[in-house]
């Protein structure tokens, strides 16, 4: 399937009381393919939540606007958690490690975070190209607005995991940011929403590191790796839009 939604299980264990010792999660594995990610189940401080689990392993990359292991690097995970509408932590990167933390998860790893139902995530696959998108559009605005008073973070966002087979050099890196960004935009205006995202949307790319060569030079939606990018993810961001237009 190109793209669709999956909704969350309604059963589950029982809420586990709130922790003022870091993040009180009892998890449980929903199988899903590795190339999505694996869909998790928490309960969390009485909320019932969901997050996708990437582990990457050894010899990947990651270039990510992530609020937890942010830049590029080595990263041997990934994780999009799902957290409550009006999120009251100052912290969400300890936040994210103590989710990492309780899924066994060790090394360096990126971490995104969203108040958008994360078990109804969308996907779009192209030529080897897999992205995972999460879409919560309920803080919507054009990117270049008025000037206005710096708003407190909030996470209902357009998070956007993208995997590929390709190693890619540092240009080529930030290149697919851009390029999973523009096709994020064209999705949303397909969709008939009149925004170009959220203030905290977050994008993660994760490919091979690359050898004596450098990797691919070049990830623009004209190139080979750049156009598959495109794609992918205007599939998945397209089928995650769609609703929320239809529930504005």
């Amino acid at each position: 399937m190109i793209g669709g939604a999956r909704q969350p299980r309604e059963d589950g264990p029982p809420p586990v009381p709130p922790s003022h010792q870091g993040c009180a999660i009892r998890s449980v594995r929903l199988q899903l393919p590795a190339h999505r990610g694996e869909l998790r189940d928490r309960h969390e401080d009485g909320h019932h939540l969901h997050h996708l689990v990437w582990r990457l392993g050894p010899g990947v990359r990651v270039c990510s606007s992530a609020v937890l292991g942010g830049g590029i690097g080595p990263r041997a995970w990934i994780i999009n958690a799902q957290v409550p509408g009006g999120y009251p932590r100052l912290d969400p990167d300890r936040h994210l490690a103590e989710i990492a933390a309780s899924e066994g998860l060790t090394g360096p790893g990126a971490g995104l975070m969203t108040a958008a139902d994360v078990a109804a995530y969308t996907t779009g696959h192209d030529g080897g190209v897999t992205a995972t998108v999460t879409t919560g559009l309920g803080v919507r605005g054009w990117a270049a607005a008025p000037d206005v008073d710096c708003l407190p973070h909030r996470p209902g966002t357009v998070n956007i995991v993208l995997t590929l087979p390709a190693a890619l050099s540092d240009a080529a890196l930030v290149n697919a940011v851009a390029t999973a960004t523009e096709a994020k935009v064209q999705a949303l205006l397909d969709a008939g929403l009149d925004c170009s995202g959220t203030p905290t949307d977050a994008v993660c790319v994760a490919a091979p590191e690359p050898g004596p060569d450098g990797g691919e030079p070049f990830a623009g939606p004209r190139s080979t790796w750049g156009a598959r990018i495109a794609r992918a993810v205007h599939t998945a961001v397209l089928a995650g839009a769609r609703p929320a237009r239809d529930l504005s």
